[in-house]
């Protein structure tokens, strides 16, 4: 799993010492964009729905695209902005507005939208985001859980092996799903907690070290024992 940490950090003299590491830096903040593209081993460009959403504020489209355009070339590669509690049309919308390769962008799977949905993207996409949304807000939870678990049996049932990313989700380290990324702004937010504090750098070691399954088997889910209940009935 590549694990990458959310901007920004401050003060600047700590940001330093995390030179080589993974970033996420959202269209919603962008004062380290300059120093992460220089000293990153890759940025992923988030287009900063989930501030666009929590902050009810309107995502400006044509300003992101104009904005990483500056950034966007191997190895890093940027978040298709999508709307959160929006449609499978809305995405669809966003997605034929987005100007770049497919290998330099990932849309993003709302866990609330349809499994068809999340097929057809995997169908078209080396790398995509599961997106927590819906009754699937908070991630990690038990409905969340089953979700994630619906997905990653309809994915293996068709043979896809893909690189996906895990939208707020380095918590997740560690547990059963196998996301190949994830990001998170857990560092930055927390490294200098009165009482905690530590290096970001140090804290983010320990964090890069926990790493994901790598398989997923086919496991049993909530809905699919519902059904079997009743074929026995």
């Amino acid at each position: 799993m590549i694990h990458y940490h959310g901007t920004p950090l401050t003060p600047n003299s700590e940001l330093l010492k995390m030179a080589g590491k993974h970033f996420c830096v959202s269209y919603a903040d962008t004062r380290d964009a300059k120093w992460c593209f220089k000293n990153a081993q890759s940025v992923m460009w988030d287009n900063g729905a989930y501030t666009s959403y929590t902050q009810n504020k309107k995502f400006d489209l044509k300003g992101f695209i104009s904005w990483v355009d500056e950034f966007l070339y191997p190895p890093h590669w940027a978040v298709i902005p999508d709307i959160i509690g929006g449609t499978v049309q809305d995405q669809v919308n966003l997605m034929a507005k987005w100007p770049y390769s497919n290998e330099l962008s990932a849309p993003v799977w709302h866990m609330n939208l349809s499994l068809d949905w999340l097929l057809e993207i995997a169908n078209n996409y080396p790398r995509f985001c599961f997106g927590s949304s819906g009754k699937y807000w908070q991630v990690g939870s038990d409905v969340w859980a089953n979700r994630c678990d619906e997905a990653w049996n309809e994915l293996t049932k068709r043979g896809f092996r893909p690189w996906v990313h895990m939208m707020r989700g380095l918590s997740l380290c560690g547990d059963i799903w196998p996301f190949a990324s994830a990001d998170s702004t857990n560092v930055a937010r927390n490294f200098k907690n009165i009482g905690q504090q530590v290096c970001p750098e140090r804290m983010a070691r320990r964090i890069d070290s926990v790493q994901s399954w790598k398989k997923w088997s086919i496991k049993e889910t909530q809905m699919s024992l519902i059904f079997l209940n009743k074929e026995k009935k």
